[in-house]
């Protein structure tokens, strides 16, 4: 028996995107740890992107924004498979078509539907699976490490982030009334992602934070996806309604000294 002692245990991991992916890096760890996958992706022509990735594993469709279709999910798959022993929410979306603009120029219809896919979601996927949980089960949602701080290239997102993490919260109050169900996020830095890639002007975002880490190495997607292992094993049984950061201390760093002497360099 190993320390996380996964062995046998069925996991649903939603969220899915390519093998960059942190749901992706989850899901290869816990089926080294000798776990059972389950997938859920948001449409067919993920599926159907994801083939060569997934193989013969099973995948199920579910576009979170339908929540038709997250109830569906939750009686398939307790059809196919009975109780999971655990969930990771790894699904974030914004519309980033119309370019990055000032956050009070938001739209509404933006950022309700990346609120209701990014962090509502979380909430509707719980109710929905709540009598399809083994006893202990444990749910993991992906955040960011810096819901608190104001990213000009991140838009409404960080707000957003924040509502899917203290979501993870009030549900680990709600779900104790009448269960051991543990809720938890795991707040990531800033990682080589396909869908960062997609958020104007990141790359230098990422740069930056990277200088601001102890290491001088940004977090890596597989560091992020180790500490949501531990979080869906029993072995964090302690741990429920918290949030924990993974980004090689990059919110401890503001006053580097190689940060502050480039950034007071005389302009030329």
């Amino acid at each position: 028996m190993s320390f996380l002692n996964l062995e046998g245990k069925r996991y649903l991991v939603m969220g899915v995107a390519n093998r960059k992916s942190v749901a992706w890096a989850i899901a290869k760890t816990l089926e080294a740890e000798g776990a059972e996958v389950i997938f859920s992706v948001r449409s067919e022509a993920r599926l159907e992107s994801l083939q060569k990735l997934l193989g013969d594993r099973k995948a199920y469709i579910c576009d979170v924004e339908n929540s038709e279709a997250i109830q569906s999910l939750a009686k398939s798959v307790a059809k196919d498979y009975g109780a999971i022993d655990g969930l990771v929410h790894s699904i974030a979306f914004a519309n980033y078509s119309k370019g990055m603009r000032p956050f009070h120029e938001t739209d509404k219809a933006d950022f309700l539907q990346a609120t209701a896919i990014s962090a509502f979601s979380l909430v509707e996927v719980a109710n929905a699976f709540k009598e399809h949980f083994t006893e202990y089960a444990s749910v993991v949602s992906i955040g960011i490490s810096s819901t608190d701080v104001t990213a000009e290239n991140y838009g409404y997102m960080a707000p957003i982030k924040a509502a899917l993490e203290s979501s993870s919260y009030n549900l680990a109050k709600s779900f104790s009334a009448d269960a051991k169900v543990r809720f938890n996020t795991v707040n990531a830095g800033p990682l080589k992602t396909s869908a960062s890639a997609g958020i104007p002007g990141y790359l230098e975002s990422y740069l930056y934070a990277e200088k601001l880490t102890f290491r001088k190495a940004n977090v890596q997607t597989q560091e992020v996806a180790n500490t949501a292992i531990f979080l869906l094993s029993e072995v964090s049984s302690g741990i429920n309604g918290q949030g924990i950061v993974v980004n090689a201390g990059m919110d401890r760093n503001y006053f580097d000294s190689e940060v502050v002497r480039l950034a007071m360099r005389p302009e030329k």
